[in-house]
């Protein structure tokens, strides 16, 4: 059955909020906001603030476009709050939400899974830091685990540099892990209503996938097709869609993970709401297959969804 804009009622696009990752959802939430106009829906750019209850309430909305990114937007937080506002919104679940966004609690998950991802130590201390050093050798890479868009995150190669690292991490709170690197090439994968879209291969000239590379440099490589042949890209395929499931994530996102020089993929994380600014991975996946970033945003609105809604 065909779903006609004007059936979704008022839309709420909720960007901007409180976190470290503000400005790219802020970029990202008023691309929707444009795309969705476009395909007729009557939707509302919201700059979600400390008065986002009264502000849904008094908006009379009846449905959500959730495109915050990091802590408050897509950590559950907001999601619970849809839920009790009896709002159907776009993306995961708030279980899912808060799973996808801990780094830690996504690679437990994974090894219970027995999913491949690579070896990590929790660091809170500067004896632990010498632990992890001893235990997965250099390189590093120091992440705190309730940040996105690599934000606090540092590649150490010398054992001087992790404890500065650590201590750059814990400025972002929460738990910090030194995760071991993976040499090899780059992947993410887009998952849009349970099908995975053409994966893309990620070349950087800097240390890593960092916040420049994401959203400032003009060098960073985005190879789709990806160049990986039928066998390993169907493989890779199920693997990303098994790691999207096993924490729970549903509607849309992304998983980004690594393949070593021995074709061994590894997994790093699972994005419950990416990005969709002009350097967005799955726009540019959804190109690829003959999707529209307006027919995209059309397609994930409709999905939206409130496991308590009546």
């Amino acid at each position: 059955m065909t779903v006609e804009a004007t059936q979704l009622g008022k839309v709420a696009v909720l960007m901007g909020g409180l976190s470290a990752e503000r400005e790219i959802s802020l970029l990202s939430g008023n691309a929707v906001l444009t795309a969705l106009k476009n395909k007729g829906v009557d939707a509302y750019g919201v700059d979600v603030g400390e008065d986002i209850v009264s502000d849904l309430a008094t908006g009379n909305f009846q449905r959500v476009f959730n495109i915050l990114h990091g802590r408050g937007g897509e950590d559950g937080t907001v999601q619970g709050l849809l839920e009790l506002m009896n709002l159907p919104y776009t993306g995961s679940g708030v279980m899912a939400s808060s799973i996808a966004m801990d780094k830690l609690k996504t690679k437990q998950i994974w090894r219970a899974m027995e999913l491949p991802t690579p070896d990590f130590c929790i660091i809170d201390s500067e004896q632990t830091c010498i632990t992890a050093l001893e235990t997965l050798s250099l390189p590093l890479i120091i992440k705190p685990v309730l940040e996105g868009s690599s934000i606090g995150m540092s590649k150490v190669e010398t054992e001087e540099e992790l404890i500065p690292a650590w201590k750059f991490a814990q400025e972002c709170g929460g738990t910090v892990i030194a995760e071991k690197w993976v040499v090899g090439k780059e992947y993410t994968a887009a998952i849009l209503d349970d099908q995975v879209l053409p994966m893309i291969r990620l070349e950087t000239s800097h240390k890593f996938y960092d916040y420049d590379a994401k959203y400032e440099s003009n060098d960073t490589k985005y190879i789709c097709p990806s160049e990986l042949d039928a066998k390993h890209e169907a493989k890779y395929s199920v693997m990303a869609q098994q790691a999207f499931d096993a924490v729970g994530a549903s509607g849309w996102g992304r998983v980004d993970f690594m393949v070593d020089e021995n074709d061994s993929p590894w997994l790093i994380e699972v994005n419950t709401v990416p990005g969709m600014t002009s350097h967005s991975l799955v726009p540019m996946a959804a190109k690829e297959s003959g999707i529209s970033f307006d027919d995209l945003t059309f397609k994930i609105l409709l999905m939206a969804n409130c496991e308590h809604c009546s």
